[in-house]
């Protein structure tokens, strides 16, 4: 599996690359923006991680650039700004998934495992996925709402086939950062509502009937409304 990581700390991208490349990765290193759009833009990887504040083009910014390119490959931001705005304005940029540094080594692991997992583990045996007119092809990985295209990071596509395959079912902050991000211990974050929150936005916003609620104090649950 091919990884870039784009980081301008020499240090913290030296400790990056040896550990994947210890666990079995293979990882391209490079330190600036510009260099950073070029191999992502030109080159074919499994996974892309992106420092926020880099020379030339920032972290931000190159993470849109890539997305619009290129929808599917998994983007993973590193930053040292950790406020719920910044982890916002890194999922409106297309990013699947944010992580602050400082950080354990191994909750890198489990978040790129996470992003780079096939597939969800209770998946049902069927191609399309429907609820009321929304729909999300797992062949194409399309989803839509009366019959229009909404545009999905790869982390919202496995959030929402979740929903989709527990329809009726409320769903824990806990069982969804398990089943999503594959993390089996409290990250000490809002990062469930935060991704919960931005899939809402896309997915029921726009429209009248709202599909995604929220169970206070338990946790999420998709379903139609009833009459």
């Amino acid at each position: 599996m091919r990884i870039l990581v784009a980081e301008d700390e020499a240090k913290v991208a030296s400790f990056i690359k040896q550990g994947l490349e210890e666990n079995g990765y293979e990882v391209i290193n490079v330190y600036e923006g510009n260099f950073a759009k070029r191999f992502a833009l030109e080159q074919e990887f499994d996974l892309i991680i992106l420092d926020v504040i880099m020379p030339q083009i920032n972290g931000f910014d190159l993470c849109k650039i890539i997305r619009d390119a290129k929808p599917q490959v998994p983007i993973l931001l590193l930053t040292a700004l950790g406020t719920t705005e910044d982890k916002v304005l890194g999922l409106d940029k297309g990013a699947d998934d944010y992580l602050v540094k400082p950080f354990q080594f191994e909750e890198l692991l489990a978040r790129i495992r996470a992003l780079t997992r096939r597939g969800i583990s209770n998946i049902q045996p069927k191609k399309i996925l429907k609820l009321a007119d929304l729909e999300l092809d797992l062949d194409t990985k399309d989803a839509t709402r009366d019959g229009k295209l909404i545009r999905l990071t790869a982390k919202e596509f496995a959030l929402l086939e979740l929903f989709l395959t527990n329809v009726g079912k409320v769903l824990s902050r806990v069982e969804i950062a398990q089943k999503v991000w594959n993390i089996y211990f409290d990250t000490g974050t809002n990062m469930v509502d935060v991704y919960v929150n931005h899939l809402r936005n896309k997915v029921d916003k726009n429209f009248s009937q709202k599909l995604l609620h929220t169970h206070v104090g338990m946790g999420y649950t998709m379903k139609e409304e009833a009459e």
